[in-house]
């Protein structure tokens, strides 16, 4: 089994925490059911979890509600451990550069800072 948990800035911000935040609650019901998919199966479909390639070990939680489409990045640490660290809604087809420099650089400020969860 996974967990899930949010990244938090060095000032306490927790940007995907501001994200779900904004979202209607059926579309916030849908990524925590996703959510939870990922954290329950021990192998979850790609349809919903999926690793990126050509980034720096970034996966994304893919969540469809409607006509929206929801990414959510993050990284595995220790095997079991998903550091979810920015989401964004979806609007064109390929996932646009910035928001995967957007994820590698809070994943390498989470590794400089030590945040390790034991």
């Amino acid at each position: 089994m996974r967990e899930v948990v949010f990244y938090r800035t060095d000032s306490g911000d927790c940007p995907v925490e501001e994200f779900l935040d904004a979202l209607s609650v059926k579309q916030a019901q849908k990524v925590t059911w996703v959510m939870g998919l990922v954290e329950d199966l021990e192998i979850v479909p790609v349809k919903f979890f999926k690793k990126l390639t050509g980034t720096d070990d970034l996966w994304e939680i893919r969540v469809q509600s409607g006509s929206n489409i929801f990414r959510i990045f993050g990284f595995i640490e220790k095997n079991n451990l998903v550091v979810l660290n920015h989401a964004f809604q979806k609007k064109t087809q390929k996932t646009p550069k910035k928001e995967i420099a957007i994820a590698e650089a809070r994943k390498r400020d989470y590794i400089l800072r030590g945040n390790r969860h034991e």
